[in-house]
């Protein structure tokens, strides 16, 4: 029989487990699809609520701070009860579009425009009638930054500017410069610096929604190679077990029905074989459902005596002569190498069974130092590798070895020649003491 070389793969896979949770979508996070949306405002953020009441306080405070100054020095003119009936109106007017977003927010896409309209015509009239009432436009233009679009914001703040102009040329004591040319710096300073920071805020909110949208697609990769990879164990399982057992049950029942009439207690044998097979099978089944260990690995048994075990069934059942052989000193493996070991050992010695015509087959499990070898040699018909293509055999059992190897960092090899036999090697690195 064609002696078997040890050969080892190096490498690092891993087996790919449950997926992640799915990750949140961009409404969770307050991101809305991008469009003409409002430079500063979202309801959702804590701290524009807390930018809206600093707003508010600010005009508030502006606005009795020009009305005092106002009925100081204005007490007795006509124009008086309307610039506080304006007054009264604007202080109620401003904070409850404020109050009105909030408890009420509009919906995205339409933001609601009246309010601001209503405070803006307020303001106007008032500072028409007041100039001293100009001051109130400083949060007024971050309040119009913060609810329109740029193309619709830039140009209000223009025309607020030029208001403000207009009003502090309309101050008695003749016009001074500086406060000519102070509103128009104050206003594109406060401009410049609010669309810096919403394009910034824009920009990291399309960061964290492209962070988003990939998460969701790597968790729906591991989802699906999750899948695949239960898919791929279920297939292994099924072939390394219920297959072989069924060709089992199979080759007995037709020897038995062959052997009924001529020799009953031998066809008798056979069936109470098979049956033992079939219940073998179930337990199996039972136990690669649940991802357990093979039943020959359980209470304990070694790599080594399972696969004793396994030679002496598969010689009583098929009438194979299997012996097993031990190399070197057994060294404790993780259960994951010593399942995938005992399969590739099972699903070989199927292969011999329905394909080589073997008399007889050898089990050999070497320990090597820095590896664990199983070799599965027959003195078979044997077969050409290279003319069997990539997946190297006959079915779906190698291309099952190479996967349960490849999980475990291993490696396969066949040497087969035609008539000379086959000899199927799988390696496993042992970890490193």
């Amino acid at each position: 029989m064609q002696q078997p070389r040890p050969t080892a793969g190096r490498g690092a896979a891993e087996r790919t487990g449950a997926a992640r949770s799915a990750a949140p979508g961009p409404a969770a996070l307050g991101l809305t699809a991008p469009g003409p949306a409002p430079l500063g405002r979202d309801t959702g953020d804590p701290d524009a609520g807390r930018l809206a009441l600093l707003l508010d306080s600010a005009f508030l405070l502006l606005l009795a701070a020009s009305l005092n100054r106002y009925l100081t020095h204005h007490s007795g003119n006509a124009q008086a009860p309307w610039v506080i009936g304006l007054s009264a109106a604007l202080a109620v007017a401003q904070p409850a579009g404020s109050w009105l977003d909030h408890r009420r927010p509009p919906a995205p896409g339409r933001p609601r425009r009246w309010p601001l309209v209503l405070v803006v015509a307020l303001w106007v009239v008032l500072v028409l009638l007041a100039p001293s009432f100009a001051w109130c436009a400083v949060p007024l233009i971050y309040t119009v930054l913060r609810a329109l679009p740029a193309r619709a914001a830039i140009p209000l703040v223009g025309a607020l500017t030029l208001l403000v102009v207009i009003a502090e040329i309309r101050l008695p004591g003749g016009v001074d410069a500086t406060l000519v040319l102070l509103p128009p710096a104050v206003a594109g300073l406060a401009t410049g610096v609010f669309l810096f920071m919403a394009r910034q805020a824009a920009r990291q909110r399309a960061l964290i929604a492209d962070l988003v949208r990939t998460r969701r697609e790597l968790a729906a990769t591991e989802r699906r190679e999750g899948t695949l990879a239960e898919r791929e164990r279920l297939a292994m399982e099924i072939h390394d077990t219920l297959a072989q057992g069924l060709s089992s049950q199979q080759m007995l029942l037709q020897a038995a029905e062959r052997t009924w009439d001529t020799h009953p207690a031998t066809a008798r044998t056979h069936v109470r074989t098979a049956a033992e097979v079939a219940a073998r099978n179930l337990a199996e089944a039972r136990r690669f459902v649940h991802d357990l260990a093979p039943a020959e690995l359980s209470d304990g048994r070694t790599l080594d005596r399972a696969l004793r075990s396994l030679a002496e069934r598969e010689s009583a059942e098929s009438g194979l002569p299997v012996r097993f052989h031990l190399d070197g000193t057994p060294v404790p493996l993780p259960t994951a190498a010593q399942s995938a070991l005992l399969r590739i050992a099972q699903g070989a010695l199927a292969n011999v069974r329905e394909h080589a015509g073997a008399s007889a087959a050898a089990i050999t499990l070497s320990f090597l130092g820095d590896q664990a070898v199983l070799d599965i040699a027959d003195d078979g018909q044997g077969f050409d590798p290279e003319a069997a293509g990539p997946g190297g055999g006959r079915g779906y059992g190698l291309p099952a070895m190479r996967a349960r190897l490849r999980q475990l960092g291993g490696r396969l090899t066949v040497e087969s020649a035609p008539g000379e036999g086959t000899v199927v090697s799988a390696a496993i690195p042992l970890a490193q003491r």
